[in-house]
């Protein structure tokens, strides 16, 4: 008996100690600024109520700008979404190409946040002309794979920008905003996007 009371205590105090576990799970925030004040940002959602932003003193501002087929070159380190083909390529939905200062993010390959797609962050090693578009191969540290990267291919590419973007109507992007306990969130990075794109 006194076995089993020990146990439940210890199973408690386990499941006590998982809830903060769980509330610091990094959260996506989309959306559009509706007001800034300071540090804090108020995001419109596209879907879900309002929330409230801070953030961090030495926060990342990236801008997102379109970009073309030309820039994924050798040597670029990208990130690709993509849908897997039955030959083990992976043919490209979206191509980001990150800023020198984020080489190495996320590098490797692994599921994407669509159902049945896959994410590759890796450097360009050669482009060749295929026969459903431009064929990619990028290297990562654990393998390489085969990009195709057709017309429909939607190619974005990072660039440093500033605190000054982030103003009321800006379309912003946060993939890792950590919620707080009073119900904001906090966030070390946000992509703003440019000339009217939708990051």
């Amino acid at each position: 008996m006194r076995t089993k009371r020990m146990f439940a205590g210890i199973a408690v105090i386990a499941a006590l100690a998982a809830v903060p576990a769980l509330a610091q799970q990094p959260q996506r925030v989309r959306g559009t600024i509706e007001s800034v004040d300071g540090s804090t940002l108020v995001i419109k959602q596209g879907e879900g109520p309002d929330v409230t932003v801070k953030l961090t003193d030495n926060v990342q501002v990236l801008g997102v700008v379109p970009a073309t087929l030309a820039d994924v070159k050798p040597g670029a380190f990208i990130g690709v979404g993509a849908m897997p083909q039955p030959d083990g390529s992976q043919k490209a939905i979206q191509v980001m190409i990150f800023a020198e200062s984020q080489r190495g993010l996320g590098e490797g390959f692994r599921p994407w946040d669509r159902p049945d797609t896959t994410m590759t962050n890796a450097t360009v090693d050669t482009t060749a002309a295929g026969v459903d578009g431009q064929e990619v191969t990028v290297k990562y540290k654990d393998g390489e794979k085969k990009i195709i990267v057709g017309p429909d291919a939607v190619i974005r590419a990072y660039v440093v920008g500033s605190k000054d973007e982030l103003k009321p109507g800006a379309n912003i992007n946060i993939v890792a905003a950590t919620k707080k306990p009073d119900g904001t969130f906090e966030a070390a990075r946000v992509n703003v996007g440019r000339e009217g794109i939708v990051p």
